[in-house]
């Protein structure tokens, strides 16, 4: 796969000039000062880097650059690339991260603004074009410093280029609607009625993530966002208890009653099988069910499932989520590592990591083989309301997401409390950790 066959010699142009107007110009490689050059990469163990492993090959072959990747799963992921990256001298060039660490990383100084290599035209392929990337994808796991911190703004930079970016959408059984005459849910008032309808037919309902944690945070955000929810008001005041977040929770405590059993133990995995394995009618998750749907050595479903937007409430709402690719500040091989994320998350590799199973970023891959993908013009169409606001990407989101929301869920989903006083108890504590951490010295 030749990436930059004809970028090359615009590069040449811009590196090595035109002494004259008529001048003929030598055709340069771009690549050629990094020849034998070895960048360490840490990547997660999940289906879309396994699939864009094939690639690296490729990319070594092409640029001569030698690519070492290590692989840890995602949960392990964070602690030791913020080991590596506190060094003085760390062990990583490129580091794939959770969308909600970037603010972190960013505010412990542990990443290289990428506007530091897009001054360089030596290294910035003119046929690139970071405009095809999906906005969504792009403010939610690349840029830092905007509008409260992680959001697009005047003030925002950019830290990382997404891969293995994620929304939201809703697969569900074509040939269980049909029998039971159900119409493709919409909106989450006929999702909940269908829902019920399956439930008292003895049908398994919509399959979900529901592990005390992170998993069962992640599951209610899934419905917060269209209900019109959010966990802070603009002031960073915590809204976990408006009637917006209620009735999220009380549809996720609907949502364990009549779908498979054991949902209260569901990790990602464990709701991915569910689907798969037929025991489920719906799933309201990430897009990457569509490409596991058709594996099958996995999947014993592919063929009748089809795939819709997002349901609406109050608004469209769906996820922002999934990884990004960046630099570690203490990199010793940034431009090479530069040159990696470039080739990797260009127009030709989207092509062609989806053609293996990954998952695109780009919208002109989403824009090609609806007969092979059935699920992409979904997606690009649920792009356009996707939510890079889905949940704060702030330093203390992994305590309020584990040890607040994910127990005070948890108490939802596996009993019949009521549910405002659950989550008022949320709110309450929610409060004193952003008071602890500083957010409201300036009120």
């Amino acid at each position: 796969m030749r990436l930059f066959s004809q970028a090359a010699t615009a590069l040449a142009a811009l590196v090595l000039g035109a002494t004259a107007m008529g001048a003929t110009t030598a055709v340069a490689n771009p690549y050629e000062k990094y020849e034998g050059t070895t960048i360490v990469v840490s990547w997660p163990t999940n289906n879309h880097f396994k699939v864009a492993e094939t690639l690296v090959d490729e990319f070594t072959e092409e640029t001569g650059i030698e690519v070492e990747i290590d692989y840890l799963q995602y949960l392990k992921l964070r602690d030791r690339q913020l080991l590596e990256m506190s060094k003085s001298d760390g062990e990583y060039d490129v580091v794939a991260w959770v969308v909600m660490w970037k603010g972190e990383y960013v505010n412990k100084g542990l990443l290289t603004p990428l506007s530091e290599m897009y001054t360089n035209a030596g290294l910035v392929d003119p046929d690139y074009d970071i405009d095809d990337i999906a906005d969504a994808y792009l403010q939610n796991g690349g840029v830092v410093g905007g509008e409260k911190g992680y959001l697009p703004g005047k003030s925002g930079g950019l830290y990382g280029i997404p891969f293995g970016a994620e929304t939201s959408i809703l697969a569900y059984r074509k040939d269980i609607l049909d029998e039971h005459g159900i119409a493709v849910p919409q909106t989450y008032d006929e999702l909940a009625a269908a829902m019920t309808k399956l439930h008292e037919a003895g049908v398994p309902a919509l399959t979900s993530r529901g592990a005390t944690g992170h998993q069962v945070t992640a599951a209610w955000l899934f419905h917060l966002a269209p209900m019109g929810g959010r966990i802070f008001d603009d002031k960073w005041n915590p809204v976990v208890n408006s009637p917006e977040a209620v009735k999220a929770a009380e549809f996720l405590r609907h949502v364990a009653k009549t779908g498979p059993t054991g949902i209260s133990s569901y990790g990602f995995g464990d709701a991915t099988t569910a689907f798969l394995q037929g025991d489920a009618t719906f799933w309201l998750d990430s897009l990457k069910i569509a490409a596991l749907s058709r594996d099958e050595s996995r999947s014993k479903v592919n063929g009748k499932v089809g795939y819709a937007l997002h349901p609406t409430d109050l608004r469209c709402g769906s996820e922002t989520g999934g990884f990004a690719m960046g630099i570690p500040a203490n990199s010793k091989h940034k431009e090479a590592a530069f040159l990696f994320i470039q080739w990797m998350t260009s127009k030709a590799a989207d092509k062609r990591v989806v053609e293996l199973g990954g998952d695109p970023i780009r919208i002109s891959t989403l824009e090609l083989n609806p007969k092979d993908f059935p699920e992409y013009p979904v997606v690009a169409e649920q792009l356009e309301c996707a939510d890079p606001d889905w949940r704060p990407l702030i330093p203390e989101w992994n305590e309020l997401n584990v040890d607040v929301l994910g127990q005070a869920l948890t108490q939802v989903i596996t009993t019949d409390d009521p549910v405002q006083p659950i989550m008022d108890e949320a709110n309450e504590k929610i409060r004193a950790i952003m008071e602890r951490e500083g957010y409201y010295v300036w009120q």
